[in-house]
């Protein structure tokens, strides 16, 4: 009757220790990979949105001194002073980019970059360790 793979009830203690071990062992490297993806992927998309911040940025301040110069002349055409007009439209066009920098700063900070999955994971996987430990 005796086999060469010992059943479930007939494993010594340290046979059981040592498939917890290996188990243990899998599941934290599963673990580790798991965290390693979700944090690629929510960098990735954090650069993508900051990179089309940048790309809209340049784009925008492109059209932005032309508007601005058209302005600045149409106010000196209407008689206010060179240097009036430009300070005039440039507390303007300053204000109005404060105002756009810090919302789009905002939602890049709100981005949340915690792994979430993976900590959840840990905290089922320690509960399966606790309960294996029984």
């Amino acid at each position: 009757m005796s086999s060469e793979h010992p059943t479930k009830d007939d494993r010594s203690l340290g046979d059981l220790l040592s498939e917890l071990m290996r188990e243990t062992t899998t599941l934290v490297k599963q673990e580790v990979t798991l965290a390693k993806s979700e944090m690629m992927e929510k960098a990735t998309d954090a650069g993508k949105k900051a990179g089309a911040v940048a790309i809209g940025a340049a784009v925008a301040y492109a059209g932005l001194l032309t508007i601005i110069a058209a302005v600045v002349l149409i106010l000196v055409h209407l008689g206010l002073p060179a240097w009036g007009s430009a300070l005039l439209v440039g507390i303007i066009v300053a204000a109005v980019g404060g105002f756009l920098l810090s919302k789009n700063l905002a939602a890049l900070k709100d981005q949340d970059l915690s792994p979430r999955k993976t900590a959840e994971s840990l905290k089922e996987d320690k509960q399966w360790v606790q309960e294996q430990m029984r």
